[in-house]
């Protein structure tokens, strides 16, 4: 069996009730969006193709995707080295099937996410040239924060309890702050967060609204952007390589 509906409808219904999902994946972005982009007096000026609060908004839809994938994924590495594969074995889902549930999970909180923070954008005025952008911010978004999924499964392979849930949410709020992603940074702060986990995936994110032009004038180029998300992805999937190794040691 590859997938349970069971187990899928369960899962979903757990991460609801979860108050790390619901306050970091949910609440957080939306919050911010609010505070920042929609009752902030700058919201409705222009920036790139759209305004401020479209700005702000793509920000805060992006920061959630990456939470919801990293402490979802380091959830079901956490269980997988508790022992949770021995139960599995009870059971008519195989291993492909249970990986492939939390991996739908995952996603799809990353979705509620990502829609949540857009309907909230929709509903106070954030607003871009051309429908398309929209459309193209959402799929750079959930495409591209598949990336911190590997960063999820790394954190929980390496901790043995559900913390490393909190451990992945409140790491990736600490690279927002230093990533260009809460506020504009500038001097010596940009250059810094131009190295971070999250400066490259956001800038992408962006880039329907803004081709690459930060608020402070200056311009990244595509490649650079892309290159800070491969080197990222890499690093994870290292993180998850040795994870692996130092997990399988100590069995």
């Amino acid at each position: 069996m590859m997938i349970s509906q069971t187990m899928l409808r369960i899962e979903g219904v757990r991460q609801l009730r979860n108050p790390y999902t619901l306050a970091f994946t949910l609440a957080m972005p939306v919050l911010m969006y609010l505070l920042f982009g929609a009752s902030a007096s700058y919201g409705t000026l222009s920036a790139g193709h759209g305004n401020v609060s479209f700005y702000v908004m793509i920000s805060m839809a992006a920061y959630g995707t990456a939470v919801a994938m990293s402490s979802l994924t380091s959830l079901a590495a956490v269980e997988s080295k508790q022992g949770w594969g021995r139960q599995l074995a009870m059971t008519p889902l195989t291993t492909a099937g249970y990986a492939m549930t939390k991996l739908i999970t995952a996603v799809s909180f990353a979705a509620l996410a990502l829609i949540v923070v857009f309907a909230a954008g929709l509903m106070t005025g954030a607003t871009a040239e051309n429908g398309w952008r929209w459309a193209a911010a959402a799929g750079i978004i959930l495409a591209a924060g598949l990336v911190y999924g590997l960063y999820g499964l790394g954190v929980g392979l390496f901790f043995n309890s559900d913390s490393a849930a909190a451990l992945a949410s409140i790491s990736m709020t600490f690279f927002a702050f230093f990533g260009n992603v809460f506020i504009p940074l500038d001097g010596v702060m940009l250059d810094i967060a131009r190295f971070t986990p999250l400066y490259g995936f956001v800038a992408l994110s962006r880039w329907p609204l803004t081709d690459g032009v930060l608020t402070t004038g200056q311009s990244d180029a595509l490649w650079m952007v892309l290159l800070n998300l491969v080197v990222w992805m890499l690093v994870f999937a290292t993180l998850v390589f040795v994870g692996v190794k130092r997990s399988r040691s100590r069995q």
